[in-house]
């Protein structure tokens, strides 16, 4: 009896701590503070309707800009069930990792068993997932960005079964369509309550007719099951068939029309939650506002210095006739835009590696990016009590991995669906098709730590490379640029050629269609890795010493300084001219 006291104890003290961490006193000015700083350097998630893509087919992503996360990949098969079957639920942080040698996350993660079993669906289909669930075999699609909440809407004690991660994954597991995948995701986390490890959440949810930016907060941490209440608010808005549109860690939702089901999908407590909080008063003359009333951020481009940016630079680039400029205010960007030109898939993976190259807020403007125009250099800092903000770009070097999903609704699923993945940094890595159809991932990709430099490891690869560009960047960009090219123009130019040898073979037998989508996708990337293992020792090798090394000629040339550089040294540490001795006369 002693013992259950204490348990009991400790799980109310347990409770009260998060109920207090919840409702800490707040102005609104502190709301404002906490929302706008917490996911300035979050992930990036690009939307595009098949009718604003060039090839007609949908296209999602999502930049995984985290810096010390899990960045393996997984297979999982499609799988029957007997009646009864249960489902277990987990927590899954999105953060944490464990060393090598203790055991990967993918196999430590059922150490945070909830203890909630659901009711197991007779089928479940294959899918491949990250941090997320990304494709699976419908062609169901994923990204992911964080986009915050009110502090006390957060509920991390254990009443909340789901959180985000393991949301994708019964999405992934459950759903033929993404209109199926928004439905099962809000039914369990209003059913079984969502948060503990995460608070609100965006995803980018498509299939090959639709794209809709799914967002989902918690309702708090007095949330119980047995209150009648749902567990966790959503709401979910549908991108025009020919517009694009894009979530930089802010709430992008704002009006909605619930009668308009073509396009909006919603939790019961949508609105209601928001008049019984305080967050809207349906008296005012305001409509009501998602984004408003749940997650409000304040700022444009131009008052954070670029922090608060991606939003207007991604419509600056697809649709510039619109001359949005970088004062307006973030909350009132549109919700999408239709694009000046239809966007390619190549097109988003150049928008994926932007750096507001040659534009406001260029990191590598002045002497910001050093001699050799490192975008990277500049993140901002702060002297004398006075914060100088780097820009935030779409493309950062802290990413664990990139992906793109592309479904095309004229081929069968197997087929049609495509899954870009590239690790680490964009700009120094190279993008790999996977079909979604396939049965295998290379090994290289379940395995790797931040940690641990390990070869076996894809990511590890593009690191390799991604470190030995950054000492002499300028130089070292040319040559990466120019594998990128090499190696993801021959994905494009061989996709044609395999989607018509696998229709022929999937007509005849599906299974041996899925056996060479897999031979194409894993034999390509275990090529492209070892290019990239290859590529790192050339540019140690050709880069040595600041040095140019040329094994062809077995010459060396100089990596010269630039000139503006060179009178920036002269000013800053007052150099002076050399003035070669005069020589003595001798007789």
């Amino acid at each position: 009896m002693h013992s259950k006291r204490i348990l009991t104890f400790c799980g109310l003290l347990i409770l009260a701590l998060a109920v207090f961490s919840a409702f800490v006193i707040q102005t609104p000015e502190s709301k404002t503070q906490y929302l706008q700083n917490d996911y300035w350097e979050g992930c990036t998630s690009i939307l595009v309707g098949k009718k604003a893509s060039s090839d007609g087919s949908t296209i999602s992503t999502h930049t995984c800009d985290c810096g010390v996360c899990d960045w393996t990949f997984r297979f999982v098969p499609a799988a029957d069930h007997k009646k009864g079957d249960v489902r277990k639920i987990y927590h899954i942080n999105q953060y944490k990792t464990w060393p090598p040698e203790q055991g990967v996350k993918w196999e430590r993660y059922k150490d945070d068993y909830t203890g909630l079993d659901i009711p197991q669906v007779p089928h479940t289909y294959a899918y491949i997932h990250g941090m997320f669930g990304y494709m699976n075999e419908n062609q169901v699609a994923l990204g992911e960005s964080t986009i915050g909440c009110h502090r006390k809407m957060r509920n991390p004690t254990p009443s909340a079964k789901f959180d985000i991660t393991m949301l994708t994954l019964m999405a992934m597991e459950r759903a033929k369509t993404a209109r199926e995948a928004i439905q099962v995701m809000g039914d369990l986390a209003t059913t079984y309550g969502y948060g503990f490890n995460d608070s609100g959440e965006m995803l980018a949810v498509s299939d090959p007719d639709e794209v809709w930016i799914f967002e989902i907060m918690p309702v708090g941490p007095l949330w119980t099951p047995d209150s009648g209440k749902p567990g966790a608010l959503w709401c979910a808005q549908r991108v025009p068939d020919d517009h694009v549109s894009v979530t930089p860690n802010e709430s992008r939702i704002g009006e909605i029309d619930l009668d308009n089901k073509d396009y909006f999908m919603a939790s019961s407590n949508a609105v209601t939650y928001a008049v019984e909080n305080g967050y809207y008063e349906p008296d005012s003359s305001e409509p009501f506002s998602w984004k408003k009333a749940y997650s409000p951020t304040h700022g444009s481009a131009l008052s954070t210095q670029g922090r608060r940016g991606r939003l207007w630079r991604f419509f600056n680039i697809v649709a510039p006739s619109l001359e949005l400029g970088p004062d307006t205010e973030s909350m009132d960007l549109p919700f999408s835009v239709k694009p000046d030109k239809k966007i390619s898939v190549q097109d988003v993976m150049a928008i994926t590696r932007d750096k507001y190259q040659g534009v406001l807020f260029d990191p590598t403007d002045g002497i910001k990016g050093g001699p050799f125009s490192n975008p990277n250099y500049f993140r901002g800092f702060r002297i004398n009590n006075q914060r100088y903000n780097g820009p935030r770009c779409i493309c950062v070097n802290n990413v664990e991995y990139t992906t793109i999903t592309q479904c095309r609704g004229w081929l069968p699923d197997h087929i049609g669906g495509i899954l870009w993945l590239s690790f680490g940094a964009q700009d120094t890595a190279c993008y790999m098709p996977l079909y979604c159809g396939i049965t295998e991932l290379p090994e290289s990709f379940r395995v790797g730590d931040h940690y641990v430099f390990n070869r076996d490891s894809a990511r590890w690869a593009s690191d390799y490379v991604d470190f030995h560009t950054q000492v002499v960047y300028s130089y070292a960009i040319e040559d990466v640029r120019n594998a990128q090219k090499k190696w993801e123009d021959m994905a494009f130019q061989n996709l044609p050629i395999v989607d018509e040898a696998a229709m022929n073979l999937y007509e005849k037998d599906p299974a041996e269609a899925r056996q060479y989508l897999t031979d194409f996708s894993v034999n390509h990337a275990d090529s492209v890795i070892d290019a990239w293992w290859k590529l790192g020792d050339d540019l140690l090798v050709k880069y040595n010493h600041f040095r140019i090394y040329n094994p062809k000629t077995r010459k060396v040339g100089r990596v010269q300084t630039p000139k503006w550089w060179n009178k920036a040294v002269i000013e800053q540490d007052n150099l002076k001219p050399y003035t070669p001795p005069l020589k003595k006369k001798t007789n």
